[in-house]
């Protein structure tokens, strides 16, 4: 019986107007561009009458999620960088160095004197005046390497010594710099995501490619070394005392005193000291680690100066915490549990050990931990841009008038309902695209285009099998309902199959080729949809409105 019941009708309708809700904001594009931008402004700086009036020139209770316009359509930059990991570590090494001197000095009438003599970066080189004692050494040494804070490394230490001689040498071990290695990136990345936002840029591209190197692409901007210059920024990372802990954001901090969110704990917010007790700038050192019961933690390090700063303010702050503040916001409130002298510390918490050693990655984010040499810039304009857009829609406009008249002369009103799906189609890949925040590039463009080619394939399918149902002086009523049972095995592999291939481009590929999956992958989603449910609705409701005797499909 070709019958649909009310309630699968309202569902239907209800997901075509919900997708078409979301898509309609990219038909006001400049206009609700400006609305978010004003309500941005005015959520992180007060309300003032000029923005809430810009933020009224689109209705709050309507969607304003926009498809996001890539790097080669808006226009901006494009960076192509290598970080030297090797830098960080000889780095690492000399942050070791006052610990091993230490360490050997107490163990003087043992091992010597001992100094230390140059090296190749990355290695620590440290001769002592009793040869013969280097089994002691290596021992002493050796009892100050730690395990490597990575799951795929587990039992490794992060140090290798060896013995030569009356020379010492200290290196990372492999583990460790495997580990040292990912850390760096993830930093680096975070550093500069971090800095990217704080410009307001839309749906900027920071992404790892290969080993060492970082993707970054933002539209917008306008010029390299714009982008460049603003990457080389310092943020601002310092250690307050806390007053208090309030869940009202309203509080009043009182003088000299400020009031900061908190950024691993929803609706917390902190009042702490506008002068801070060290910053950032003294800090050298700040790793994942683990406590003395095993449990994933984070240490750092100061130099002289901060040392002596902090390990005063431990000493008369025992039992209270301090806020690790970074741009304006609190990124940790441990408590004093001791006295911190020498400048070294632990951090120690209920962390798992991607927290700890995201928490490390944050302390370090005053500064890039290493350099950054960049293969390749670009500045894109936005003409191009423009010339892009105008391309692709010229190239769907022909797509869409070139499908929708083949259809209506090939089924003629059958035709015509699938041309209404297609157009509620391309609305609902609009939808979904501002619903995920896709962001949209000439590549995305070519899948749109795509999608509309191959989204009355279905129809196509159905409409040939009704005909075929026809021939055998079955009623129109029963040809139409066996077209779309039948037709739907077939539709459903054709789809499947190429779905599989928008997942292996998506997971497999980067940047344009990631937005052609996308766009193709959730093109294959609306038609479908629309193929077997919103154009057998539009066919049912008129058949049961004209009750026609025959039918030309």
């Amino acid at each position: 019986m070709l019958h649909i019941p009310l309630w699968k009708r309202v569902v239907i309708w209800g997901l075509v107007l919900f997708g078409l809700a979301y898509a309609l904001p990219n038909a006001f594009y400049g206009r609700v561009e400006s609305h978010n931008d004003a309500v941005a402004a005015i959520e992180t700086q007060g309300e003032t009458p000029e923005r809430a009036a810009a933020a009224s020139g689109w209705p709050d209770w309507m969607p304003s999620s926009l498809v996001n316009l890539g790097l080669d359509l808006r226009g901006g930059a494009h960076l192509l960088a290598e970080v030297q990991v090797a830098d960080v570590y000889e780095d690492r090494m000399d942050g070791y160095w006052p610990e091993i001197r230490d360490a050997l000095r107490d163990a003087r009438d043992e091992v010597g004197t001992i100094r230390r003599q140059d090296a190749a970066p990355g290695t620590l080189s440290i001769q002592i005046s009793r040869p013969e004692a280097m089994g002691r050494a290596l021992e002493i040494v050796r009892g100050l390497a730690s395990p490597v804070a990575s799951l795929s490394n587990a039992g490794a230490r992060d140090i290798e010594v060896a013995g030569q001689g009356d020379t010492l040498t200290v290196q990372l071990s492999e583990a460790e710099k495997q580990a040292t290695d990912d850390r760096t990136i993830r930093q680096s990345l975070e550093i500069i995501r971090r800095r990217v936002d704080e410009v307001g840029t839309r749906e900027p591209t920071i992404q790892r490619q290969g080993a060492d190197r970082i993707l970054i692409q933002v539209p917008g901007i306008g010029s390299a070394a714009e982008l460049k210059d603003l990457i080389g920024t310092t943020a601002q990372l310092t250690f307050n005392p806390v007053v208090s802990r309030t869940t009202n954001p309203d509080a009043a901090p009182g003088p000299r005193n400020s009031l900061l969110s908190s950024m691993d704990e929803e609706g917390v917010y902190y009042v702490i000291e506008d002068t801070p007790v060290v910053t950032g700038e003294q800090l050298t050192d700040s790793q994942p680690s683990f406590d003395q019961n095993g449990r994933p933690a984070v240490t750092f390090r100061f130099n002289p100066q901060g040392a002596r700063a902090f390990g005063d303010y431990t000493a008369q702050n025992i039992g209270s915490p301090f806020a690790i503040v970074l741009d304006d916001e609190v990124i940790s409130a441990p408590r004093i549990n001791d006295h911190i002298p020498g400048g070294s510390g632990i951090i120690t918490g209920d962390f798992s050990i991607d927290e700890s050693t995201e928490l490390a990655i944050l302390l370090r984010a005053g500064a890039l931990p290493a350099e950054l040499s960049f293969l390749e810039e670009r500045t894109i304009g936005p003409e191009l841009g423009q010339d892009s857009i105008e391309a692709g829609r010229i190239a769907c406009i022909v797509a869409f008038v070139a499908v929708l008249a083949l259809m209506w002369a090939s089924y003629g009103l059958f035709g015509f309902f699938a041309n209404v799906a297609l157009i509620l189609n391309v609305g609902l890949l609009f939808g979904l695209l501002s619903m995920i925040g896709a962001t949209l590039t000439l590549p995305g463009i070519a899948g749109i285009v795509l999608t509309i080619g191959m989204a009355v394939d279905a129809n196509v399918l159905i409409f040939e099998r009704i005909r075929e149902e026809l021939k055998t002086a079955r009623g129109p009523a029963r040809a139409i309902e066996l077209g779309y049972d039948r037709a739907l095995s077939a539709i459903i592999d054709a789809n499947i199959t190429t779905f599989i291939i928008a997942v292996i481009l998506f997971l497999l590929g980067s940047g344009p080729v990631r937005g052609f999956a996308v766009t193709l992958g959730l093109g294959i989603v609306t038609s479908v949809f629309t193929a077997i449910y919103v154009t057998r609705l539009i066919v049912v409701t008129w058949f049961e409105r004209r009750r026609p005797k025959t039918i030309e499909v």
